[in-house]
């Protein structure tokens, strides 16, 4: 078995907990995060796009953070979203996550804006220059609709503290050859793909459903780690309803917060507008669906 990759394996986006009058409960928080590492998570990402990132304050973001790590730090690697598609924001991010005790910074590709490849290397540079975490870069272009080309992952992985890659762009072979030209440690940060992407050499998953399943994540995990390709497929098969349920119905925010409500780590499903709490249907659609973890 291979060393384990110094930022984990088994990692979820971790959703924010709220109360029904959409303060960030950091009671909440703690008792999320201790839930999910022990449950076998080796890390949390904190205000990713999951955690409502786009509509918290950068001072709940510093309050949530150090919840996280004060809860978790010692025992998992607690990571900060800091990417947004401001540089000099994501700078100020990054630097506020290592004073409050991040163990690395997740940066997604800049939204909206459409920066050219050359402001993209200009970007992640900035990002991992202003600290001394390392950096999980996140390529998602159905969010970001930029993509990141080949020649600017080649140039970034020159930079020490960038190390690692969420990908959510579902291109197989393109990651194939990225990892092997840079590599750069790869996770799949598509829950549908985390087979794929095992099969494909990445080194773990950034996922979503798997805050919602943790323990069937983590031995989908193990069994990979250890060769045991027939049982991950089993383990895997089993989390296609679950998988499907929370992140094909509607945003993934949503449904994670009110599957974990439902099952009773969460006090309420609130999220912030723009979402909105999942629906009756919604709700009845993912009740059916959790029935189907595998065990």
């Amino acid at each position: 078995m291979a060393a384990a990759p110094a930022l984990g394996v088994v990692l979820s986006a971790m959703v924010t907990p709220m109360r029904a009058d959409g303060a960030i409960d950091l009671d909440e928080a703690q008792r999320l995060a201790t839930f999910l590492v022990d449950a076998g998570h080796d890390g949390l990402v904190v205000s990713g796009t999951t955690g409502e990132s786009p509509t918290t304050s950068a001072a709940e973001k510093d309050q949530l953070l150090r919840a996280v790590v004060e809860a978790v730090g010692d025992r998992a690697v607690v990571i900060a979203g800091v990417g947004s598609n401001d540089t000099a924001k994501s700078i100020e991010s990054a630097q506020l996550a290592q004073k409050a005790g991040a163990q690395a910074a997740l940066a997604v590709t800049p939204y909206y804006s459409k920066p050219p490849q050359s402001g993209l290397v200009a970007h992640f540079t900035a990002i991992a220059d202003a600290s001394d975490l390392p950096v999980m870069i996140y390529d998602i272009p159905g969010r970001s609709v930029v993509s990141i080309a080949r020649d600017t992952y080649l140039r970034v992985a020159e930079h020490a503290r960038i190390t690692a890659v969420k990908d959510a762009r579902g291109d197989l072979p393109f990651a194939r050859e990225i990892m092997q030209s840079t590599g750069l440690d790869w996770y799949s940060g598509d829950d549908a793909l985390d087979m794929a992407h095992f099969a494909n050499g990445a080194v773990g998953f950034v996922g979503v459903t798997s805050q919602v399943a943790p323990a069937a994540y983590r031995r989908l995990a193990d069994a990979v780690r250890s060769g045991r390709w027939g049982d991950a497929l089993a383990v895997n098969d089993g989390l296609v309803g679950i998988v499907d349920a929370v992140m094909n119905v509607t945003q993934g925010a949503i449904m994670a917060k009110a599957a974990l409500m439902l099952q009773g780590h969460l006090g309420t499903a609130t999220v912030r507008l723009p979402l909105l709490p999942a629906d009756e249907s919604e709700t009845a659609r993912l009740q059916a669906a959790l029935a189907t973890i595998p065990t």
